[in-house]
């Protein structure tokens, strides 16, 4: 099970940037590390984080509150799923949501 993504030990005195994701109920996903939310609408979010693009995908999603100078970002409505894009992945959503909303 080594093939987690590997973080630098935050106690080591590394300054990187931690990455959380803190779900309640399937309804408030509290996420930190966010670098920049690339789109959202009701049914999904993409998000830059720290540990790459994030998407979640759900039901009546709402942005609750966004903080980018701390990096969170809270969305309530009802969560269906998270997935962590790889680059070639990202870069595919970021190409689909960038000619969506020219």
């Amino acid at each position: 099970m080594s093939a987690y993504f590997d973080q630098p030990n935050s106690s080591s005195g590394s300054s990187a940037p931690e990455h959380d994701v803190m779900m309640k109920g399937r309804k408030l996903l509290d996420i930190s590390g966010v670098k920049q939310v690339e789109s959202f609408d009701n049914e999904e979010f993409l998000l830059e984080t720290v540990m790459g693009m994030l998407s979640v995908r759900g039901e009546n999603l709402q942005m609750k509150n966004l903080d980018l100078e701390k990096g969170v970002v809270s969305i309530k409505g009802r969560v269906l799923d998270l997935i962590y894009l790889d680059e070639q992945q990202g870069e595919k959503a970021k190409g689909f949501f960038s000619k969506l909303f020219k």
